[in-house]
């Protein structure tokens, strides 16, 4: 997964801005209500902070440089112990670098970002309490979130930020198949499949039921000739739709493990590790279930985990293919449900990425 940036303004943001008036307004400062405990979970969920500010005349008779520099390394050092660390911090003096378009929304000071290709503007954002903030943010081509008296309060900026549904919408078109696709990982809903094979529809519908996430998925194939694209490709979409409503994992749950169902059982093993494998145990005792043979359900997992990035270890037993179909179907549902599952902000795995 690409770096993410918040881009954080300073005076208003994350120290109160005092008013014009108070003269000692660089001698102390208070810190803005939320701001520790809201940057403590950026920081756990991977983003990078980069501080930029406007400090007109810093550095001048009118503004000196100890009236700010002393201040400005406390609040430094009170980040620090919080686990808040800036990767850069960047004031534009304005005087300093005239004719630089330096300051806010100029986006003088950022230029060795804008060069850079490596972090994602998607995931990443400016935080401010001013207009010119917002004006950076687009000038920056990445979101801009408001706090303080016109915009929201830091609790609700962390959630609007990390807590954002997880939803994808995938379309895959070839010349077997067309395929969209759309999850909800977040919302439970009750699925809406057609493919043009009843019983694979009531699979997938399993699927979605089971795995307690929204499903909507419409496929268009060439089942005149074979199921096989057809459930090899939705397995492929629902997939890829996956991976992409997980984002980098963080916070996931990652592992899932176990269902009867009548004299059929399942049982399923998964890994959301980011590494596509796929491991089948199991015999049906018919070549088809209505419109869908069997052989293509270990198939089909196969192409959703090729696509997801997912270890799935699944074995099933019994004497009635429908069940033993639907039970392999369920199981992997549960499994999924209980692996996308939101414990938190860190990302599950000692390496430091999931992919």
């Amino acid at each position: 997964m690409k770096r993410k940036f918040l881009f954080v303004d300073r005076d208003g943001c994350l120290v109160v801005e005092p008013p014009d008036e108070q003269l000692d307004r660089y001698e102390k400062f208070d810190l803005v209500p939320g701001v520790i405990a809201a940057l403590q979970r950026c920081v756990a969920a991977g983003y990078e902070l980069v501080m930029v500010t406007n400090q007109d005349g810093l550095g001048t008779d009118a503004f000196p440089e100890d009236e700010f520099r002393g201040p400005h390394d406390l609040l430094l050092r009170i980040m620090v112990s919080q686990g808040i660390r800036f990767r850069e911090v960047l004031i534009d003096r304005s005087f300093e670098h005239e004719g630089l378009d330096t300051r806010k929304p100029g986006t003088g000071l950022l230029r060795h970002y804008l060069a850079d290709d490596g972090w994602s503007r998607a995931e990443s954002a400016v935080v401010g309490d001013r207009e010119s903030d917002m004006r950076l943010a687009a000038n920056l081509g990445v979101r801009g979130l408001r706090v303080g008296r016109e915009g929201m309060a830091w609790a609700d900026l962390a959630r609007a930020l990390l807590d954002r549904p997880r939803t994808a919408e995938v379309q895959r078109a070839t010349r077997e198949t067309r395929i969209a696709v759309r999850v909800d990982l977040d919302h439970a809903g009750e699925p809406e499949v057609a493919t043009g094979i009843g019983f694979f529809d009531h699979m997938l519908e399993q699927l979605g039921k089971h795995g307690g996430f929204a499903l909507s998925l419409r496929c268009e194939g060439d089942t005149g000739v074979d199921e096989h694209h057809t459930v090899e490709d939705c397995g492929l979409a629902i997939g890829e739709a996956l991976r992409r409503a997980l984002g980098d994992k963080r916070g996931i749950a990652r592992y899932g493990f176990a269902l009867p169902m009548d004299e059929a059982a399942a049982d399923a093993r998964l890994d959301l590790s980011g590494r596509a494998c796929f491991v089948f145990d199991g015999r049906f005792p018919r070549e088809r279930v209505g419109g869908l043979p069997t052989e293509m359900v270990p198939h089909f997992f196969r192409s959703l985990c090729d696509a997801l990035g997912a270890n799935l270890h699944l074995a099933v037993r019994g004497e009635n293919a429908h069940h033993m179909v639907e039970a392999c179907f369920k199981v992997v549902a549960r499994t999924l449900r209980q692996a996308f599952r939101r414990e938190g902000d860190t990302l599950p795995t000692t390496k430091g990425l999931l992919a």
